[in-house]
């Protein structure tokens, strides 16, 4: 809920300078505590990405084809092959602790 609202806040002030209230109040939306200095400085900031990005609208891209892949990467897996691969009963010779087959760990959930 707070990604759509957040959505809604940043399409209404695309075209303009965000200033400090608008902020301040999506700090609140995401329960961020800022100070007015900061949303002072945030202010700033955001307004200057939100004019280049602006900026880079108004760019001509009509004859440029888009792009999927900018890096032009391969895949450079490689195939998964099966191979043999030590016992369990190895495996666990060098776990610290193990219970029924399987390495035992320490709790990380529960009895809190």
């Amino acid at each position: 809920m707070v990604n759509g609202l957040l959505s809604i806040v940043f399409y209404e002030v695309i075209m303009s300078t965000i200033d400090t209230k608008t902020v301040k109040h999506v700090a609140f939306l995401v329960r961020l505590g800022i100070s007015d200095e900061e949303a002072q400085t945030f202010s700033g900031q955001f307004s200057s990405i939100i004019d280049y990005f602006n900026m880079l609208n108004e760019v001509d891209t009509e004859n440029v084809p888009p792009a999927s892949d900018i890096a032009n990467a391969e895949n450079v897996l490689r195939e998964d092959v099966v191979k043999p691969s030590m016992s369990r009963e190895e495996f666990l010779k060098n776990a610290p602790q193990s219970e029924r087959g399987y390495v035992k760990v320490p709790t990380v959930l529960g009895n809190e």
